[in-house]
């Protein structure tokens, strides 16, 4: 099975950058693309996120091959349902969400027929919208494939291939293991970005233009992630709730034990924690998904 023609529904950062990664390393294979907003459709033209921009979703996905969805995990089945009379009988129906058991049930839902087969790359930016996209995006990621039971063999591999074209690393993991892996490791991470910002907008007694101003290094990266696609993880929280819940809860009860270990001087608690947890740091840097330059790399 080879995938020659994509057609992309949403092209903001994730679609935007599946057309850009194409368009530099598989030019060979051809790419239609459709967005709800003309907006974003107009920028997408002009930015050529994708060989052609088109109308409707039922015109992305006459021909192709593959379909990908690349709109928030709420909006997946109406989107499905959409071109559901236009989806040739050949095409491999993905998605780029960050949480896979909702996403399984609602294209199956909506295209009871069609081989679906649920992915998450594991790459992004705080950054949103047809602006946004650029060909690296994937570079050296991870996209995690969650198969179905019984799903067809050739179509998993054409679509791991495909992501192996640009750039990225394949796992093969189940629905639910899959959001109980990323709630640990993306879904928690951005609520509590989202809280800590948030109560520090709060604070009565510390003004907003002092929180600004004196941002140190930590507070200022929770910050570039509480400014992530509010829509987006608005999605994911409440279509992953079982296992946000359940990492929620062991977060809360590390946190009081965080709180006692404060409360009652307990510094070796204290210590030892801190140093398991920078080998950690220095095991994502080892794997290549991260930059151990000063202040994570960044440009001033």
């Amino acid at each position: 099975m080879s995938i020659e023609n994509v057609a992309i529904i949403g092209l903001g950062l994730l679609g935007g950058s599946i057309g850009l990664a194409v368009k530099e390393h598989a030019p060979q294979i051809a790419t239609r693309g459709y967005d709800a907003n003309p907006d974003v459709r107009r920028i997408a033209g002009e930015r050529a996120l994708v060989g052609t921009v088109c109308n409707s979703a039922s015109e992305a996905v006459q021909d192709a091959d593959l379909v990908i969805l690349c709109v928030p995990v709420g909006a997946m089945k109406a989107a499905a349902s959409d071109f559901a009379d236009s989806l040739p009988d050949h095409a491999i129906i993905s998605d780029v969400g960050s949480s896979k058991q909702s996403v399984c049930e609602d294209l199956a839902e909506a295209l009871p027929n069609a081989t679906i087969i649920p992915a998450h790359p594991v790459a992004g930016t705080e950054q949103s919208g047809p602006e946004a996209g650029f060909a690296t995006l994937f570079a050296n990621r991870w996209c995690i494939l969650t198969p179905p039971a019984g799903a067809d063999e050739a179509a998993v591999e054409a679509l791991a291939d495909f992501w192996r074209k640009l750039g990225s690393r394949i796992e093969i993991m189940d629905a639910e293991h899959h959001d109980l892996v990323l709630a640990v490791t993306s879904h928690i991470p951005h609520l509590i970005a989202y809280t800590i910002v948030g109560t520090a907008s709060d604070l009565e007694d510390v003004t907003r233009s002092e929180v600004i101003k004196y941002s140190a290094g930590g507070f200022r990266d929770f910050t570039r992630i509480a400014a992530s696609d509010p829509t987006m993880w608005r999605d994911v929280f409440l279509h992953n709730k079982s296992a946000v819940l359940e990492m929620l809860g062991r977060f809360t009860e590390d946190l009081t034990a965080l709180q006692r270990a404060i409360r009652s001087g307990d510094g070796e608690t204290l210590h030892e924690l801190f140093s398991r947890t920078r080998a950690i740091r220095r095991g994502i840097i080892e794997e290549g998904q991260d930059d151990e330059r000063p202040d994570f790399g960044r440009e001033h």
